[in-house]
């Protein structure tokens, strides 16, 4: 076990845990901002869902936020190379246009638990929510669309997360951006399978 499931209450981030909590800092002004100020209306408008851990000693504080919504891998629009590595272990493959997945919309840890592990925590969390057999959908992939910036982009690899165009060029052609343009995601993703089979 560890600090998430021994010391803290997994629940909705909703308007009541809004009202009765600390503000949320996980030290990235966008993400403080959306949990803040567009997390429940996102929720309301059926476009995601936010979650969060809150400790169980100090329920105002907000130890990890996440929010979650379906997605898809659009195999047929990857490059040949991304779309083998993508689908090599998916049966009956040339049936699928795309393949199931859920999106880490956003995914902040509480500056004042930084360093602790619970980055690895939550997202172990996360993967395991979508592989019990409990679940009520089809999920092959999680994915995410990252900050481009460093501290994200190693937390996700390090996550075992793949980007799932090689480049930053093949992905700016992929987004319809000019070869100049910055670009300030990257999508990655992880595949399910690789832990359903330890089930």
């Amino acid at each position: 076990m560890g600090f998430l499931a021994e010391k803290c209450t997994f629940s909705v981030f909703d308007q009541e845990i809004l009202d009765t909590s600390y503000p949320f800092n996980c030290g990235h002004a966008d993400l403080n901002d959306f949990f803040a100020n567009d997390s429940v209306n996102y929720s309301r408008e059926l476009l995601g869902k936010s979650y969060c851990f809150r400790l169980d000693e100090k329920p105002e504080i907000v130890v990890c936020a996440f929010t979650i919504s379906n997605d898809s891998i659009k195999a047929n629009t990857l490059p040949n190379n991304r779309k083998k590595k993508v689908s090599k272990k998916i049966p009956r493959q040339k049936h699928f246009k795309s393949y199931p997945a859920v999106l880490i919309g956003r995914l902040g840890v509480n500056t004042d638990y930084k360093r602790l592990g619970l980055g690895r925590e939550l997202m172990d969390f996360i993967k395991a929510w979508f592989i019990d057999t409990n679940n009520k959908t089809g999920c092959r992939f999680v994915v995410v669309d990252s900050y481009n910036e460093e501290e994200p982009l190693v937390y996700y690899q390090k996550n075992d997360f793949e980007f799932l165009f090689s480049t930053e060029e093949q992905e700016k052609q992929y987004m319809g951006l000019d070869k100049d343009d910055e670009l300030k995601t990257r999508l990655m993703y992880f595949d399910l399978i690789v832990l359903s089979a330890l089930l």
